[in-house]
C-alpha cells in the first residue's frame, strides 16, 4: 500500500464519521453519568483514566468517539482482549458514550520522552519518512498529539510508551482492530517502523505534553 493510499484511507474513513454523524444524529455522551459507570474501570485504568501500570493505557484525555469506537470492537469480538470483552459485552451504546465523555473530560498526566530519541522520533512525529512510506504522525493525531475527535483518531500524548511500543509492534505484527478501512491503516504504517522507530515514537508520544522541543513547534 502506498504512501498516498495510507493517508486516502484516513481521509475515507473520516469522511464517512462526518457523514453518520449528519445524517443519523450522535448520541451525546454524559460526563457525570459516565464517571459513575467507569468506577469498575478504576482497578485497571485509574479513577480519573490515569493508569498506574504501563500494561494498561491511559484513557484519561481520550476524546469520546475514539472510546466509543474501540469499546464497540471490544463488544462485537473485532478487537480481541480477553480481559476487556467481559466488560464491553455489558456496555449499551450510551453507555459507551457516557463512559467516553467521563473520561475525555480528564487530563493525562505528563510522562517523559527520552533524550536520545528526540531528534529521530520528533522528525517522524512532524514530517514522517517519505522513503520508508511513513506519513507523519501529527497528521492524524495532531501537532501536540491530542488526536483528532470528529475523525476517531485517539490521543496519544502522554501514553505510556510500554503501551505504545507494545501496540505498534503487534501491528508490524499483523494484528487488526476491526475490518473497516480505518482499521489497516496502523498496521500498513507499523510494518514500515524498525524497532528502534518505535522505541524512539514510544518514548516522544509519552513525553509529548513536556518535551520543549515538540510543545514549541
Amino acid at each position: 500500500m502506498s504512501f498516498v493510499r495510507v493517508f486516502a484511507l484516513g481521509a475515507l474513513f473520516a469522511a464517512g464519521m462526518a457523514h453518520a454523524e449528519t445524517s443519523t444524529g450522535t448520541l451525546l455522551g454524559d460526563a457525570k453519568a459516565g464517571e459513575a459507570k467507569a468506577a469498575v474501570c478504576g482497578a485497571c485504568h485509574g479513577m480519573d483514566g490515569n493508569s498506574a501500570l504501563a500494561m494498561y493505557p491511559k484513557l484519561a484525555g481520550q476524546n469520546e468517539s475514539y472510546t466509543v469506537r474501540q469499546l464497540t470492537q471490544f463488544k462485537n469480538g473485532k478487537r480481541n482482549n480477553a480481559i476487556m470483552l467481559p466488560f464491553a459485552s455489558t456496555l449499551s451504546d450510551q453507555d459507551m458514550h457516557d463512559l467516553g465523555a467521563f473520561f475525555a473530560s480528564k487530563q493525562a498526566t505528563p510522562g517523559q520522552t527520552d533524550e536520545a530519541y528526540v531528534e529521530r522520533a520528533q522528525a517522524l512525529y512532524r514530517a514522517g519518512d517519505a522513503k520508508l512510506g511513513v506519513p507523519a504522525c501529527m497528521a492524524c493525531h495532531g501537532p501536540s498529539g491530542r488526536g483528532m475527535a470528529g475523525s476517531a483518531y485517539p490521543q496519544v500524548a502522554g501514553q505510556w510508551s510500554e503501551y505504545v511500543s507494545a501496540k505498534l509492534t503487534e501491528w508490524r505484527a499483523g494484528t487488526t482492530w476491526g475490518d473497516d478501512e480505518h482499521a489497516k491503516v496502523m498496521p500498513e504504517i507499523a510494518k514500515r517502523l524498525g524497532e528502534k522507530d518505535i522505541a524512539a515514537l514510544a518514548s516522544y508520544m509519552q513525553g509529548l505534553h513536556t518535551t520543549p522541543s515538540a510543545s514549541a513547534k
